[in-house]
Order: C-alpha cells, then structure tokens, then sequence
C-alpha cells in the first residue's frame, strides 16, 4: 500500500494564547473533532513564532506546521499578528531553499470566538498535509 495514504502526519499547531488557542479551547468544549496528529504549541503572541521555532519543528520530524494569531488590527500587543506575518513570508523562502514544499506551513488567523473556523482550518491543513504525504527532510534525518 502506498505510504502516503497509510501515514498519519505529524502536525504542529503555533496558537497565540489570546485568540488561537482560546477557539481552540471553545471547540474542545463544543466536542467538535479536530485531527488526532495535530499537536498545540501555546505561545503569548503569533509574533513571538520565530521561524526557527518551525525549522525545529520540521527537524524533528512533524510533517506540517500551523501558526495562527489573533486577526490583524486585534492583537493584545498591537502588531505581533504583523510580525508574525512578516515571518511567515521570510519562513516560505528558507523553505524553499531546503526543498520543503511551502504547503506544509500555514497561516491563518482565528479568534477566541471562532471555533468552527478553527475546526476547519485544522481539518483542511491535516487533508493537504496527508496529501503531500510525509516530511522528506525525515528520512534524510533519521538515515
């Protein structure tokens, strides 16, 4: 059988503590199902996310990373939502330039009220992810 259809990949989820992670939490208390291989990183602000935080992330085998924030304009310290956006872009170049598909890195905004968004954006990157089957920098790791 083809391993990218039998593979569960390995997600790592970057939430802000103000927004993210507190709809995170509401869709937990609403019982909603979000994918099993998808792991939560709590941070104070989407812009405390240092892209080596998800280099790491990517070095220790996860297939796919999410950073969410808080929507630009409602971040509890002004501008992290926009910094964290000017990371992102500086993310997707490096990974370019370690061959990793700019797929396997997401950034989204969501907030404390927005549950079924979260649920979906979880649910959509997971499909995507298993789609492009697992880590490739993996096996070159771990040989």
């Amino acid at each position: 059988m083809n391993e990218t259809h039998t593979h569960k990949p390995s997600i790592i989820g970057f939430l802000c503590t103000w927004c993210s992670y507190t709809g995170a939490d509401l869709a937990g208390t609403a019982r909603m199902k979000i994918p099993a291989e998808f792991r939560v990183i709590r941070v104070m602000c989407s812009g405390r996310i240092d892209p080596l935080f998800v280099l790491k992330a990517f070095l220790k085998g996860a297939d796919g990373v999410m950073m969410m924030g808080c929507h630009p304009g409602d971040c509890h310290y002004q501008k992290g939502n926009y910094n964290a956006r000017r990371r992102y872009v500086t993310l997707n170049n490096i990974l370019d330039t370690l061959g990793l598909e700019k797929d396997r890195v997401g950034l989204w905004w969501v907030s404390a009220s927005e549950a079924p968004r979260f649920k979906q954006v979880t649910t959509d990157f997971a499909d995507t992810v298993q789609k492009l089957g697992p880590n490739p920098l993996r096996e070159e790791i771990y040989l």
